[in-house]
């Protein structure tokens, strides 16, 4: 967790993108981000925010302390990043712990239920993370992304077209 000694002026953030850049990067996220910027939201990207030298993970640690909203962009993939998980758990560590912050899932081309681990999708990718990152952990990313499932967000589906259209709003 980032002190305030060691925090920068001008680093709060409005709103945190969690994203699996294969995925949604140069499509939906890339979309949304600039529709937030162009409304004068002050958002946090891993591509654009993080300076050069800095440890990436140490940065987006602190970028999820800094932010008050939070948009885990839950696609296909996400549940294979480690540090989708790390992220998505973090926003949860930090939401308990200070008043007002919200987490927004977006379910982008995925059902809830995957995130809530009902399918194979994401239950198969925690799966596969048991081996390297054993029980304790793995265990913190399945409750995230359970906790994740129950809050009202969207579901998108990816049509092609500047990545996507609303098929349920919101999804509870």
């Amino acid at each position: 967790m980032a002190s305030s000694s060691r925090r920068r002026t001008g680093t709060t953030y409005q709103v945190f993108l969690s994203f699996r850049g294969p995925d949604t990067r140069q499509g939906f996220t890339d979309v949304l981000y600039h529709a937030l910027v162009d409304a004068g939201i002050r958002v946090f990207r891993d591509d654009e925010e993080l300076r050069k030298g800095e440890e990436i993970g140490e940065e987006l640690l602190r970028a999820i302390d800094d932010s008050k909203i939070y948009a885990p962009i839950f696609s296909r993939g996400y549940a294979y990043s480690k540090w989708c998980l790390i992220e998505l758990t973090k926003m949860f560590e930090s939401k308990n712990r200070s008043d007002g912050k919200k987490i927004v899932p977006i379910f982008y081309d995925v059902t809830v239920d995957d995130v809530k681990l009902k399918t194979e999708l994401y239950a198969g990718a925690l799966s596969k993370h048991m081996e390297k990152f054993g029980t304790d952990t793995v265990k913190q990313w399945e409750e995230a992304l359970r906790r994740a499932g129950k809050i009202k967000g969207w579901e998108l589906k990816d049509t092609g077209y500047l990545g996507c259209r609303k098929s349920k709003y919101p999804n509870h």
